[in-house]
């Protein structure tokens, strides 16, 4: 389910709403490793299975930033909005991260629009993600995700 906007200025009337809600995703561990080669993070918890197995958590877990960026990945399939020369990510505010992403695990995020204001040239939204692992009560993570959309 993703909301379209035929103009930022349409966001308004939404705050306080669900938007939609991405596709699932698996976190495998070639992602994981990705991640780790990527940012130099090579934690055992994350990248050694055999050691991991052993470990608090009984298996690799995904690194908390990595669930933080797959934010990016999962905003299209939540809201679209349209009518704009560009829109830019232009920050985060209140990120946690109550629930850790095991290998194998399957991830969505579900955003709610909690705020929109006007902006120099445009609007400026805050979008709550919450990132749900499948079967587990407790989210990954939750962030305020801002955004700002120039229209057209």
């Amino acid at each position: 389910m993703t909301t379209v906007f035929k103009s930022p200025l349409d966001m308004k009337d939404k705050v306080g709403e669900v938007l939609g809600t991405s596709d699932w995703l698996k976190i495998d561990q070639e992602r994981i490793n990705l991640f780790a080669e990527a940012t130099g993070d090579h934690q055992w918890i994350h990248v050694d299975p055999v050691k991991a197995k052993d470990g608090p958590f009984g298996t690799c877990i995904a690194h908390g930033y990595l669930t933080l960026s797959l934010v990016n990945l999962f905003l299209p399939d939540i809201v679209d909005v349209q009518g704009i020369k560009m829109g830019v990510n232009y920050g985060c505010d209140k990120v946690r991260f109550p629930n850790t992403v095991k290998v194998g695990s399957r991830v969505r995020g579900v955003g709610e629009l909690v705020q929109v204001e006007e902006v120099k040239g445009g609007i400026q939204s805050t979008v709550r993600v919450t990132v749900e692992v499948e079967g587990e009560d407790r989210p990954a993570c939750v962030v305020d995700t801002i955004s700002r959309y120039y229209p057209e």
